[in-house]
């Protein structure tokens, strides 16, 4: 089967379509048909190294795993002998870690879902690692609730567009942070309002927000506690690099210790459940992915550079057969 794979970290140009062994489902894995995977921050910093703990997470000296891909969508192929859930034919989506970069992918049951079938393959597999991570810093870290004013910071990226619709849908008024050509489409998936960072400094205007969601990692925590109410709390999900990262865990963690503003920062953990919950709101139409661009798996290089380098709006979706319906 054809594949992309990269034996060493560096820039997009380490990425080889190379032709490699199709995988056998072990005894709890299906083996899935791949037909769309979109790309992530996780790939991003996996394929460059960087942080350095992407280093330590991947391998020290070369990647142990060595096709990227965190999110697909496709067709089950096959089903190991105490898999139960799945069976040859079904259309299924989720959050994989590794290895979707290729026409098949061999994958426990656990990490995947139905896909429904008024979503196409492309909208599914924008899904799992942004939305989940956006669900997860809204109800989780962040606690929002009904009624609230929320920012998000970095509305217009993967998890920005989920973590608007999805404050949307847990009642909230949203104000999403984005750069001019993004404002029309971050006010169009549902913001209430939409500052241009641009022309004014949320953090500098005088409103404070009960919850904000920090993706695009371009301020301070000194400045986030000026833009937050009283009881507000700030949740980090992007870094910018390791300083900020280390920086915003330590001074978040003192300012947290030390007065009644809260700050959290965390990666987010593929559950299922959550997985599920999305499963369902996409069937409903209350989430619908934000999709910037297509390249085919020849040119998943291309693709991380653009993603890397261009500020992507909304997902970057990899299509693995264009021979196979979309839909």
């Amino acid at each position: 089967m054809k594949a992309i794979v990269y034996t060493k970290y560096g820039s997009p140009d380490v990425l080889q379509l190379q032709e490699v062994e199709k995988p056998t489902p072990g005894d709890d894995e299906v083996l899935v048909r791949v037909h769309m995977v979109s790309i992530n921050a996780l790939d991003w910093h996996l394929l460059r190294a960087d942080p350095f703990l992407a280093r330590l997470a991947s391998g020290l000296l070369k990647p142990k795993n060595t096709i990227l891909g965190a999110d697909i969508a496709g067709r089950v192929e096959a089903v190991g002998k105490n898999a139960t859930q799945f069976q040859p034919g079904d259309e299924v989506f989720g959050g994989i870690g590794q290895g979707g970069f290729a026409e098949y992918v061999a994958v426990r049951e656990k990490a995947l879902v139905l896909k429904p079938a008024n979503v196409s393959f492309e909208a599914a597999a924008a899904v799992p690692v942004a939305a989940v991570t956006a669900l997860q810093a809204l109800r989780d870290n962040g606690q929002i609730r009904p009624g609230q004013k929320v920012l998000i910071n970095g509305a217009s990226g993967g998890v920005g567009t989920f973590a608007v619709q999805l404050a949307k849908a847990f009642g909230a008024e949203v104000t999403g942070v984005c750069s001019t050509r993004n404002v029309d489409m971050v006010r169009g998936i549902g913001a209430d309002y939409v500052i241009d960072y641009t022309q004014e400094d949320f953090t500098r205007n005088g409103r404070q927000y009960d919850l904000i969601v920090d993706i695009a990692a371009n301020h301070s925590v000194a400045d986030y506690k000026r833009a937050l109410s009283p009881q507000g709390i700030c949740v980090i999900t992007g870094f910018s690099t390791m300083l900020h990262m280390f920086r915003s865990m330590l001074l978040g963690s003192w300012a947290s210790r030390t007065g009644s503003k809260k700050f959290a920062r965390f990666l987010a953990k593929l559950d299922r459940k959550d997985v599920g919950l999305l499963q369902e709101l996409l069937e409903a139409g209350k989430i619908v992915p934000v999709i910037d661009r297509c390249y085919p798996l020849s040119k998943v290089a291309e693709a991380m550079r653009y993603f890397g380098e261009e500020h992507a709006r909304g997902k970057v979706i990899i299509t693995v057969e264009h021979n196979v319906a979309t839909s």
